[in-house]
């Protein structure tokens, strides 16, 4: 089995900053990619940032230059350092992680979600 959890959400003003952090864990062969995701109240479900096992970084439009996404290998861990939030970055932000199991399958699991709320 393979768990993989969030944590670091909370409540920031307009134009602070908050970490996020994601942690995989259980029977873990290798890790393809992972990344972030968030869904807002009323809107669909986009990408922030996914870091992918060459290192290779991808953003959505909005978070470009104001989020960073990074790894620790060795401990099957992300980052999300989010700088000047604004309160559109209002969401539940999900972790996604791309993995290939002990035993040979490959799957995709979500961690439960953080709330990142951002009052102006």
């Amino acid at each position: 089995q393979v768990q993989v959890v969030e944590s670091g959400g909370g409540l920031v003003q307009a134009g602070g900053s908050l970490r996020l952090s994601c942690a995989a864990s259980g029977s873990i062969a290798s890790i393809n990619a992972m990344g972030w995701y968030r869904r807002a109240p009323g809107k669909q479900r986009e990408l922030v940032a996914a870091i992918i096992s060459g290192g290779s970084t991808n953003y959505g439009d909005s978070m470009k230059g104001r989020f960073t996404i990074s790894r620790d290998s060795a401990k099957n861990t992300v980052y999300l350092q989010m700088n000047s939030l604004k309160p559109e970055d209002t969401a539940v932000y999900y972790c996604n992680a791309d993995i290939k199991i002990i035993g040979g399958y490959e799957s995709r699991f979500w961690g439960q979600g953080t709330q990142v709320t951002v009052s102006s």
